[in-house]
């Protein structure tokens, strides 16, 4: 279950987080609103400047060497056109490109997360998904299935949409208010949703630029892209500062148990869970 903290009541703030807990980018009504669903959306929180720089540099990404031990590619199965492999999405990335890594670390977006999580928050893991046409949705699942809680007990995750996410192409689609039930299935395990019949999912279509601030035991999914452009979406996930910085083992455990595509064994088989 979800534990907001008021600011005023939070130990004392990182001296390197002091200006972003001091303005205030939410209203009341916003705070209580995540609270109660899990989940809030905020329009536009890029100006459309910026999202021209974000697909810039998604462009960017997918032109750099895949190198191993750097930023992390992954692909996948093409549902249009079998025996093909498309992009699925590049975890990591913010080592690697400064204009990620300041948008991710500095500023509003951080902000915010520390703003809903009532203390300074500090940044957990980034990728972005790109869900080319033909590729894959996601099964319904809660982020800490995925063994999140061994690194802290709750992160906020901010999806930021670079495209249109539209039902045809896939976009992110939560059950409000179920992230208030706790773990909902097994670890390591999609979500069986005919043992959820009170579970509800809603559409959250998106435009470029507007972003979605969700924790990790909201209930999620998303379909296939059925149409012709790709569905692109940037994540950034944080935790309480407080509880550690844990960036670097989580990748570092990561490339162990799920590995890029370019540091992959030849024949051994590998099983993305949830």
């Amino acid at each position: 279950m979800i534990r907001l903290r008021h600011v005023a009541a939070c130990a004392p703030r990182h001296p390197l987080h002091e200006e972003k807990m001091t303005k205030r980018y939410f209203r009341e009504s916003e705070v209580e609103e995540f609270r109660r669903s899990g989940y809030l959306v905020v329009p536009q929180l890029l100006r459309p400047a910026q999202v021209s720089e974000l697909e810039r540099w998604a462009q960017e990404l997918v032109a750099l060497p895949e190198v191993p031990g750097r930023h992390m590619v992954y692909y996948e199965d093409s549902l249009r056109e079998p025996g093909r492999r498309v992009p699925s999405r590049v975890e990591n990335v913010c080592p690697y490109h400064g204009g990620f890594d300041r948008l991710l670390r500095e500023g509003e977006v951080p902000a915010r997360v520390s703003e809903l999580f009532g203390e300074p928050a500090v940044l957990f893991k980034d990728k972005i998904n790109f869900k080319m046409p033909g590729g894959d949705g996601f099964r319904a699942h809660q982020d800490v299935q995925a063994g999140w809680d061994a690194y802290a007990s709750l992160h906020i995750s901010v999806l930021v949409s670079i495209d249109e996410a539209t039902l045809e192409n896939g976009c992110l689609e939560l059950a409000p208010g179920a992230h208030t039930r706790s773990l909902l299935g097994e670890m390591w395990k999609p979500l069986d949703e005919r043992a959820l019949p009170h579970i509800r999912f809603e559409p959250c279509p998106s435009r470029p630029g507007d972003a979605v601030f969700f924790d990790s035991y909201v209930p999620h999914r998303s379909g296939p892209n059925q149409t012709d452009r790709p569905r692109r979406v940037l994540y950034a996930t944080y935790n309480r500062l407080s509880e550690g910085d844990h960036r670097a083992r989580y990748y570092a455990d990561k490339r162990k148990s799920y590995p890029p595509d370019c540091e992959r064994e030849p024949g051994k088989q590998y099983v993305f869970r949830v």
